[in-house]
């Protein structure tokens, strides 16, 4: 697996059987196993079927997106404090040392609030398919490079129950490639 740009496309399903099936066809495709994912409402049932690759909770929820806002309004806001303080006179008389600190802290506040927030909003890629899981359906979605796309294409030939559900951002080829480097040293050392 290279650093490659790939593409995703959701779908709907209302069988875990079938799409363990699925991702096991993938597999045998040289699709590998970090490319594709089920989220459902049902974890306990996906859990259960032991191909099948859930989307962790975490990233259910929208912590990366709100942590990283919640740093750069930290980061804007140290600085803004910085560039008050520099205008004022008042580091002649106590030092730059508590502002900085100062700074410091509201960067770190800033970005634990951010990432608090985050874990209380779903993620915004999914919010989408919240009727579709509601009514019990499960969303598989995969993570595609352009080379690969013949090859999926085949096996959701033989698979029409499975239903289209759009498109989206998918997760970037480095990220993609270090959880395959991750997934493969876990096979090697449990």
């Amino acid at each position: 697996m290279t650093s490659k740009r790939y593409s995703r496309h959701y779908f709907l399903s209302d069988s875990l059987d079938e799409l363990e099936k699925i991702e096991e066809e993938l597999e045998a495709k040289g699709i590998a196993y970090e490319q594709f994912h089920v989220l459902s409402n049902e974890n306990a049932e996906v859990s259960r079927h032991e191909h099948l690759h859930e989307v962790p909770s975490l990233m259910q929820r929208d912590i990366v997106r709100s942590t990283i806002k919640g740093a750069v309004i930290g980061l804007i806001a140290s600085s803004l404090l910085l560039v008050i303080v520099s205008l004022t006179s008042v580091t002649e008389n106590v030092g730059w040392m508590p502002f900085i600190f100062l700074a410091i802290v509201v960067l770190g506040f800033c970005t634990w609030e951010g990432g608090f927030l985050g874990i209380q909003t779903p993620n915004k890629d999914y919010v989408r398919f919240d009727g579709a899981l509601q009514d019990g359906k499960h969303i598989f979605f995969v993570d595609i490079a352009a080379s690969q796309e013949a090859n999926l294409a085949e096996v959701l030939k033989h698979h029409p129950k499975l239903s289209p559900a759009g498109d989206g951002d998918a997760t970037p080829g480095v990220v993609m490639q270090i959880q395959h480097n991750w997934h493969e040293f876990r096979k090697v050392f449990p």
